[in-house]
């Protein structure tokens, strides 16, 4: 008797504790506006981005079933951008896309923007980065690559009927730079030697705007890259021969870490390049 009663105390006491508790429930708080991104989640910028941007087909998974987070750039048109349709599209990636399909496995791809997508990957938030990234020895400190996929170099440009035809014409001026690119450690290389000022940009269309309206006089940006926005366009234009030497692209992940996948993108890579996918998605984007 002293243990049915004992018993039948402690539920009663359950059952208001449960009440109380409930009672006492609030609606969980907002996150903070800089709260940092999910691991698996794209900033609330790639919803714009279209399907094709979030993953490679399910039947693409490879043998452990993994989905790899893939990080990339937002705008860096022919490599990764928006078309007409509002469809994330690109050389990167649809080169990712194919060799994916080629070796079998399944990604998410997030456009988070260059900086962001290179800090993904090293705080291991990302398992791959493919932005137009070129092979430096000061990233192989942090990154192991893959061949080069991609060969480009650094060009000048400045708004169309511009005075500024050559470095010279920089003396005493400022030029428009993104931040982390190559166009931007190669205009900070030279900016001593020809005296001029440097403004960094988060993306390339806020930093092309800048020129257009005359607020700096001239951006570095890569080659390809500029060429095509200078097709769709753009108010610019690349004043004489100020193309520099060739610097390779390469798909990345943190060093040490994801040799299988880099591996697999390696093996892709080689192979439609053998089968001419590689060939038909480059002329695509640069007709």
């Amino acid at each position: 008797m002293k243990k049915k009663f004992l018993s039948a105390v402690l539920a009663a006491a359950m059952v208001l504790t449960m009440t109380a508790c409930g009672n006492d429930t609030q609606a969980p708080a907002p996150e903070a506006d800089n709260a940092a991104p999910a691991q698996t989640e794209a900033p609330a910028e790639t919803e714009s981005a279209g399907d094709e941007a979030e993953a490679a087909p399910a039947d693409n998974a490879g043998g452990d079933g993994k989905t790899y987070i893939i990080a990339t750039d937002t705008v860096f048109a022919p490599f990764e951008f928006n078309d007409a349709s509002n469809n994330f599209v690109g050389i990167d990636v649809d080169l990712l896309a194919a060799i994916a399909e080629d070796q079998g496995f399944t990604y998410e791809l997030q456009p988070l923007g260059f900086d962001a997508a290179l800090l993904a990957v090293e705080s291991g938030q990302a398992d791959g980065v493919i932005a137009g990234m070129s092979i430096t020895d000061e990233r192989k400190e942090k990154f192991d690559f893959s061949d080069s996929y991609y060969d480009a170099g650094v060009t000048m440009a400045v708004a169309k009927g511009s005075e500024v035809a050559s470095f010279e014409d920089l003396s005493g001026k400022t030029v428009a730079v993104k931040t982390g690119t190559n166009g931007s450690a190669f205009a900070k290389s030279i900016a001593e030697e020809y005296g001029f000022e440097i403004v960094e940009f988060s993306d390339s269309p806020t930093m092309y705007q800048d020129v257009i309206t005359g607020n700096t006089v001239a951006c570095f940006e890569d080659y390809p890259v500029m060429a095509y926005n200078i097709q769709q366009g753009a108010g610019m234009e690349m004043p004489g021969d100020v193309n520099e030497s060739q610097t390779p692209y390469g798909f990345a992940v943190k060093k040490g870490q994801n040799a299988e996948l880099l591996s697999m993108f390696q093996a892709g890579l080689a192979n439609i390049k053998e089968n001419g996918k590689y060939d038909e998605i480059i002329s695509t984007y640069t007709k």
